[in-house]
């Protein structure tokens, strides 16, 4: 089954990243992981956006088009796999640094692992409200990290210290990334390519 670390992440993380060094799936067991999971958003997005609306502050719910929302959602589920791809990419380029020689798979493992709880906090939007989703996105990106730093040790083969400033890089790698993707998105809005429409 595609998901059936999830649950082990989240209650025996250890445990389970222990579970994933042992069996190493393939890569394509990862992309799907990656492929499924990162749908999570974008139909949140959509789902939030076109039938329940946001409300920022003190004004009028805000509501997407049907044909807006599908671009911007389509636009999301791309961007979010191009990150995961590419933060596996400056994971596995680093790793020489710190004495260890990983697959390419294991470190789009690490990353698809590890971005999981991101992607799920996307559920929030079933309750649309601005502090809500922030409050639970916050929660869901402390966790990845926490996964991010106890999964290093062992996927990596690299000593605890080691690891530490390891998975320091990657957690900054991925936020210049995050401001990479959030540049991308800000000067396509701007240039009207994806740019939301307002019902």
């Amino acid at each position: 089954m595609i998901l059936n670390h999830l649950w082990g992440l989240y209650a025996h993380p250890i445990e389970e990243w222990q579970t994933i060094d042992n069996r190493h799936e393939s890569a394509t067991y990862s992309l799907s992981h990656i492929a499924l999971i990162a749908l999570i958003p974008s139909l949140m997005g959509y789902y939030s956006s076109v039938y329940l609306g946001w409300k920022i502050g003190t004004g009028d719910d805000v509501f997407l088009t049907h044909n807006s929302a599908v671009l911007i959602g389509i636009a999301m589920y791309f961007a979010l796999i191009i990150g995961v791809f590419a933060l596996s990419y400056l994971a596995h380029w680093m790793a020489v640094t710190f004495g260890a020689k990983p697959t390419y798979t294991q470190t789009l493992e690490l990353s698809a692992y590890t971005a999981t709880p991101v992607f799920m906090s996307a559920f929030a939007a079933f309750y649309p409200e601005l502090w809500f989703v922030v409050s639970v996105g916050l929660a869901a990106l402390a966790y990845s990290v926490y996964l991010l730093y106890t999964g290093v040790p062992i996927l990596m083969h690299i000593p605890e210290e080691r690891g530490f400033i390891y998975a320091s890089s990657v957690v900054t790698c991925g936020l210049v990334l995050l401001v990479i993707i959030l540049a991308a998105t800000a000067i396509l809005w701007t240039n009207g390519i994806i740019s939301p429409t307002f019902t």
